[in-house]
């Protein structure tokens, strides 16, 4: 509708348009909400996400790699971010290899990280 035809239309008839319009908005929204609640309805029924458990993926131990020679009980695997012990003694010099563990002593005393 061209503005100039709004413009010319009295008030009782705009008020008429914008109730048109209003309904039909409302008819529009009602329609996309009840075919969204449908597809909703579908994906729940075909997977039931309500009754399902989080099955939490088990993963295997990791040995540690790296031990700190001042304290055997701080061990790295070599994952993920490394230790501020470690850290340290980097940063004072020392190579990564310094700190290896010896695989036998691992086996032996079942250490977890």
């Amino acid at each position: 509708m061209e503005s100039n035809g709004l413009k010319s239309m009295s008030s009782d008839e705009l008020w008429e348009l914008y109730e048109e319009i209003t309904a039909k908005l409302v008819r529009k929204i009602e329609a996309e909400k009840a075919r969204l609640e449908e597809r909703l309805r579908k994906i729940e029924l075909a997977g039931n996400f309500a009754d399902i458990e989080r099955i939490r993926r088990t993963y295997p131990k990791v040995v540690p790699k790296y031990q700190n020679p001042k304290n055997p009980r701080e061990t790295w695997s070599g994952r993920g971010k490394q230790p501020r012990w470690l850290k340290a003694q980097l940063g004072a010099g020392k190579k990564l290899d310094d700190f290896l563990v010896l695989r036998s002593s691992v086996q032996e005393n079942h250490w977890t990280v």
